[in-house]
């Protein structure tokens, strides 16, 4: 699974993470252009997650290298949503999403890191 329409392993696609503040819709919101992101500015553009995957037994698992933004100048924000996408993919179709609970706007001096821990998603 983990090697078809998204080759996930290093050698395959590059999958990337952008901020927004509108609600992610499963029904409706299928590549990056149905969901629109926060504007790239002050220390904050759409970053590649280094992702990797591997099988063993029948499980795959996802894995991604965190991600930490800075804001340098200005802020950036309100985002409330981490988006996960295909960059490398026609229309760079998304692949999940994490709801923060609340709005979030990143002053400057500040960071915010997306923290993946061991594994971003595991197939079974």
């Amino acid at each position: 699974m983990g090697k078809g329409v998204h080759q996930l392993h290093a050698a395959g696609h590059a999958l990337y993470c952008y901020l927004t503040n509108n609600a992610p819709d499963a029904a409706l919101d299928a590549v990056r252009a149905d969901l629109l992101g926060i504007t790239e500015e002050n220390g904050y553009a759409a970053a590649d997650a280094q992702n990797d995957y591997t099988e063993a037994a029948g499980t795959g698992t996802l894995t991604c290298q965190d991600i930490t933004w800075t804001a340098v100048v200005g802020s950036f924000g309100p985002f409330r949503y981490v988006v996960l996408y295909n960059e490398d993919v026609a229309g760079d179709p998304l692949i999940a999403w994490w709801d923060y609970g609340s709005s979030i706007t990143v002053l400057v001096g500040e960071t915010f890191k997306v923290d993946f821990g061991a594994s971003t998603a595991t197939i079974a």
